[in-house]
């Protein structure tokens, strides 16, 4: 009660709307077991004074939405087992009424044998088809059930399916996340180093992402991680993975692809992050453009997943310290150097 007190308090404080999503926000503040929540919501406070709509809704997408994915599971899974139990119940009354059946048969059987009369029959084959009568409806009654929970666990595995979409997809970018990421280019590099076809690997940077964050807030940083993730999404198409690597790091995998096809993509890629303006939602003020810096590489023959992320991941870093904003693959002569000073 307390904590629901001081979230009431803060949406009054605030003059926000009293819906389920901002007290959900206030609510989790007031425990304090959301720290980055907390930390974002404190720096924004002091930055403005104030918590926008925008803001709230940035807020909710990245600190709390992806936290309801085990709850969700939790749920689909509980309604699975109660499926299963409902329809062992409906086979245990249909194997009870067979059994039955069974046993009016048996009976039937012996009564015909010593009957002695026209009335006796009469009332035997009456008994059996009053049996096989409710014999009948308990069949259909199973067959109408079996076909109700198959629907239902056929819904409830679409509802998993899209789960384990969510649990492998970054919530700010929309993008795969790093779980993905790590999945499919394994999946990627097996296929490539079987089939012989070319595989190329893309990973990139933001530039001076730390001073966006401190000069202008951490909901603006995310709205750089979101700016790039809409420039990959609208440039990369078909079979190319896509994925949020880790903080202001982004990857592409490329199969099919060799190393100078790989360059062209990688700098159209940049020039397509370049192009877009940054605006800051809450005020409009223009913040100027976003940047990257690109790491490719190739897989090689004997290659693993780890060597040719090694050796993009160093490319990336030699652009980096070569000027930023540029593509950097391991046929340059950047990469060498930088090969030489990591291993000096």
């Amino acid at each position: 009660m307390a904590f629901a007190e001081v979230a009431l308090g803060q949406i009054r404080s605030l003059r926000q709307t009293a819906i389920p999503r901002n007290y959900e926000i206030w609510y989790v503040y007031a425990t304090g077991y959301n720290a980055p929540l907390n930390k974002i919501i404190n720096e924004t406070l002091a930055r403005h004074g104030k918590l926008t709509e925008a803001d709230l809704e940035q807020i909710y997408e990245t600190y709390l939405s992806h936290i309801k994915t085990t709850d969700r599971i939790d749920k689909v899974g509980a309604r699975v087992i109660g499926e299963i139990d409902d329809v062992m119940r409906v086979l245990g009354d249909a194997l009870g009424m067979t059994g039955s059946y069974d046993a009016s048969l048996s009976g039937a059987s012996e009564k015909l044998a010593s009957a002695k009369s026209r009335d006796q029959i009469k009332a035997i084959v009456e008994t059996l088809l009053r049996s096989t009568s409710e014999m009948r409806e308990t069949n259909k009654a199973l067959e109408d059930r079996l076909t109700l929970s198959k629907n239902e666990i056929s819904n409830l595995q679409q509802s998993l399916e899209a789960i384990r979409a969510e649990s492998l997809t970054d919530p700010l970018t929309g993008l795969g996340n790093r779980k993905y990421f790590d999945r499919m280019i394994g999946m990627a590099v097996q296929s490539a180093l079987a089939s012989g076809e070319p595989l190329s690997l893309l990973l990139f940077d933001i530039d001076h992402f730390k001073s966006f964050n401190d000069s202008y807030g951490h909901l603006t940083g995310d709205q750089v991680l979101r700016l790039v993730g809409l420039s990959l999404k609208q440039t990369i198409k078909g079979q190319d993975i896509t994925a949020r690597y880790g903080g202001e790091e982004f990857a592409v995998v490329l199969p099919n692809t060799a190393l100078r096809q790989a360059l062209t993509v990688a700098d159209h890629i940049r020039r397509a992050v370049m192009a877009k303006e940054l605006k800051k939602k809450s005020t409009g003020e223009i913040l100027g453009r976003v940047t990257i810096s690109v790491g490719v590489s190739m897989l090689k023959p004997g290659d693993d997943t780890d060597a040719l992320i090694e050796r993009a991941d160093a490319c990336l870093y030699a652009a980096k310290r070569n000027g930023r904003n540029r593509v950097i693959c391991e046929a340059d002569p950047e990469f060498a150097i930088e090969s030489h000073s990591r291993v000096a």
